[in-house]
């Protein structure tokens, strides 16, 4: 008997590979078949797909780099040009701004730092709590290492890296400075959201005014607002309709700005092209003194739309961003800048407007429609990136709940944020019609990307060590190239902050309390249950009955925890004196990682002893999944219970028949795979993940060989399930508590306060029905 056991004990410890094995060898052909030609198809990647993909970057990625040629001469020389050797100075620091920024830095280091192809601030913040214990939310599990999409790399206990690490993780106060961090970045995201429209479409529809020089500004300021407007209305339609239109109108705009570049090169003045030496640069700080410095700020125009290229990388493959910068994108635009200067180096008064003055009159109006689509896009694609950008904050609990809407079938990445939207138009017309001069603006948007940069340094330095494992030279050499360059620009960019740059100082403050003030109540909530969870001592001397009326139907307690029995059951069995006869603690969990796949949405374990039936299922979730149609989230779970049951019933069969086991997991895996479906186990065999839709059929199938007590249990939760689910929603109120200080008090009582009512709450997100809701209140103080 003793022999038995052990045998079984050792089955069961190696069940996860049995499984794996089952499902290797026992899955539906169309599925191998598949894997072969998705395997296929990666390995034989062309390079007439790359090009491909390269092209239509150039749509989603450079629309905002590409239209700073517009208006960064004028932002560079607002006041005039003193000298022309003074435009070949500039023109030097825009070509090597250009080539140590976008093209060293970000498009073939920073972009390398994605998170299975998704980038921005929030990717590396992700990347970063895999890596290392930083998340200021401790409800880590690890379970959740288990995930196909959950990478990442093993460290050596003496390396560079792992003393990184260490440091990193050692006080709570260093994690709180890398969140900080992160939120600033995010919020001056979300402020060059706003900037760049009104500078692109502003700048692109002044060139009426060449034509028409008796138009006053105001006319002009009304039609960008105008476009503006519609810009914005036109978003719940997504972009999937017309984005085809995008890489071809963007594409067309790069050859003509660097057509017109080489024109006005040999029509005017071939000298400029001693720009490319360094050494107009000394001469050009050495000539302008402090107005040459603080002329950085215009300069640094030039490569804004540089974090969006970083933000919309999602899209496509790392090696097509980099063939479209390089080959396109690259060198259109130092001939473009090139042009300019050399059509200003004759025509120095006429810097206001340098970019249409210099088209040649031809086609003067082309251009002018092209630039207007192309500055059109270029807004869209910041747009986009502050709707992504929401959406991960959210996600990682740093932005109340907001509506989420996919706005396309085919892209995972197109969504569409109503209440963000209407606050970006907003605050984007407002900046318009408040400035009305792109030189403001200009210096507002220089503001907000180089705080950015800056702060895509730091996460950088973290990423290299504990990520890429580099070494430190590797680390230093990178990191003092780019807080020199850019360390530089920033100095230059708060000589201009009471000249229109304390505008995203504004709008990032703003969205920075809401995020901080967020995540600081969702910490203080998560805590109180923590400690406050009930223990299992204090459960099972309730007894199967739980002290209470067991009633027909399964009861859904909603809660923050992964673990553990929540307060609010206390407190609700204390005041009410019945509860289900299934009671399932549902856990909604948004995990460090772009995606959880379906078939590993759902983690279920039992709580208590069998008669109790009691179970938890942590419903998990990447920053990028959307609640798509999660009214069948109900059904999802319930179904997931049904099958852990199962589960567990062919395991406690397996020491008493070991060939048994394996014919039945064999069968169940076939079920599995045939609905979609991933079983994986955990601690003692106590969890299981899947997603599953035929419950019906399989508990009526000849193959299910179940111990009778799991039968009847079965059995028991078809009825408990056919009397009814009620979703049970705890109404938690936050506040401070008396003799907290004043800055606490104003956070929780009144700042997380009004964002938790006006944050959707899962019975929206999940479609609940009211008639199956109950909210049960309760107040902690913090």
């Amino acid at each position: 008997m003793m022999a038995s056991r052990g045998h079984s004990e050792e089955n069961l410890n190696n069940k996860g590979s049995v499984w794996a094995l089952e499902q290797q060898l026992d899955q539906p052909m169309e599925v191998d078949a598949a894997r072969i030609k998705n395997m296929q198809e990666v390995k034989n990647t062309s390079a007439l797909l790359i090009l491909r993909f390269a092209f239509q970057s150039l749509g989603v990625v450079y629309g905002d780099l590409g239209t700073s040629v517009l208006y960064v001469f004028y932002n560079t020389f607002p006041n005039g040009i003193p000298d022309p050797e003074d435009v070949v100075g500039a023109l030097s620091l825009i070509i090597y701004s250009l080539t140590l920024i976008p093209l060293f830095k970000y498009v073939f280091i920073v972009c390398r730092a994605n998170d299975k192809g998704q980038g921005g601030t929030f990717a590396l913040y992700s990347l970063l709590c895999r890596h290392a214990k930083v998340n200021t939310i401790p409800n880590q599990d690890k379970t959740d290492e288990d995930l196909t999409t959950y990478s990442h790399s093993a460290i050596h206990e003496q390396s560079f890296a792992a003393k990184t690490k260490r440091w990193l993780e050692s006080h709570t106060y260093k994690k709180n400075a890398l969140l900080v961090l992160v939120l600033v970045g995010s919020s001056m995201v979300i402020g060059d959201g706003i900037l760049t429209p009104a500078i692109s479409v502003l700048s692109a529809v002044g060139g009426i005014k060449i034509y028409h020089p008796k138009m006053s500004d105001e006319v002009v300021v009304i039609v960008a607002i105008a476009i503006l407007v519609v810009l914005f209305s036109v978003q719940h339609h997504g972009t999937d309709k017309v984005s085809w239109l995008f890489a071809p109108v963007v594409f067309l705009w790069f050859i003509l700005i660097g057509g017109i570049g080489i024109l006005n090169i040999c029509k005017y003045d071939r000298s400029v092209l001693k720009a490319f030496s360094p050494v107009y640069i000394y001469r050009y700080f050495k000539r302008g003194g402090k107005n040459g410095w603080t002329s950085l700020g215009g300069i640094v125009l030039s490569i804004t739309g540089t974090e969006a290229l970083f933000a919309d990388l999602s899209h496509f493959p790392v090696s097509a961003i980099q063939i479209a910068f390089t080959v396109v994108v690259y060198p259109s635009l130092l001939f473009a800048y090139s042009g300019q200067a050399a059509y200003l180096m004759k025509n120095s008064d006429h810097v206001v407007d340098a970019f249409y003055r210099s088209i040649p009159d031809l086609i003067y109006w082309p251009v002018l429609i092209i630039a207007t689509g192309a500055a059109i896009v270029a807004s869209q694609a910041t747009i986009s990136a502050t709707f992504s950008l929401i959406k991960q904050a959210v996600a990682l609990g740093c932005f109340p709940r907001v509506k989420v809407l996919h706005t396309s079938k085919q892209y995972l990445n197109h969504i569409y944020i109503p209440d963000i939207n209407w606050i970006l138009m907003i605050l984007c017309v407002s900046v318009t019609a408040g400035f009305k001069n792109k030189n403001d603006i200009g210096n507002a948007s220089g503001t907000a990307v180089m705080i950015v940069m800056v702060v895509t340094t730091f996460l950088m330095i973290l990423i290299m060590f504990l990520v890429w494992h580099s070494h430190w030279i590797t680390v230093v050499i990178f990191t003092g190239l780019s807080l020199v360059v850019e360390g530089t620009y920033f100095s230059a960019v708060l000589f201009k902050v009471n000249q229109g740059g304390w505008v995203p100082l504004v709008i990032a403050i703003v969205f920075f309390i809401i995020m901080y003030s967020w995540h600081y109540g969702t910490v203080k909530r998560y805590e109180f249950e923590l400690h406050s969870k009930v223990s299992m001592t204090w459960l099972l001397r309730l007894g199967p009955s739980l002290g209470l009326v067991r009633v027909p139907g399964i009861g859904l307690v909603y809660s923050e925890l992964a673990r553990g029995v929540p307060h609010i059951f206390s407190h609700f069995i204390t005041n009410l004196p019945a509860i289900h006869s299934v009671v399932v603690f549902v856990c909604v969990k948004y995990l460090p990682v772009y995606t959880v796949p379906e078939g590993e949405r759902f983690l279920v374990r039992r709580i208590g002893p069998m008669n109790f039936h009691m179970f938890r299922c942590v419903a998990r979730y990447g920053y990028k999944d959307l609640h798509k149609k999660d009214d069948e989230f109900e059904t999802k779970l319930i179904q997931s219970l049904f099958m852990f049951v199962r589960l567990e019933s062919l395991m406690e069969c397996s020491d008493s028949d070991e060939s048994s086991l394996v014919d039945q997991e064999t069968e169940l895996s076939r079920d599995a795979l045939s609905d979609h479906s991933e079983i994986s186990p955990s601690n003692n065999v106590d969890a299981t993940i899947f997603s599953c839709n035929s419950i019906e059929q399989r508990n009526s199938s000849p193959h299910d060989h179940v111990s009778s007590p799991v039968h009847n249990e079965l059995e028991f939760l078809n009825h408990c399930r056919d009397a009814g689910v009620v979703h049970f929603l705890g109404n938690t109120v936050v506040v401070a508590r008396s003799g907290s200080k004043l800055y606490k008090k104003i956070t929780v009582d009144y700042i997380y306060a009004f964002l938790r009512k006006i944050c959707r709450d899962n019975s929206v997100i999940f479609h609940i029905p009211h008639e199956s809701l109950l909210n049960v209140g309760q107040i902690i103080q913090v």
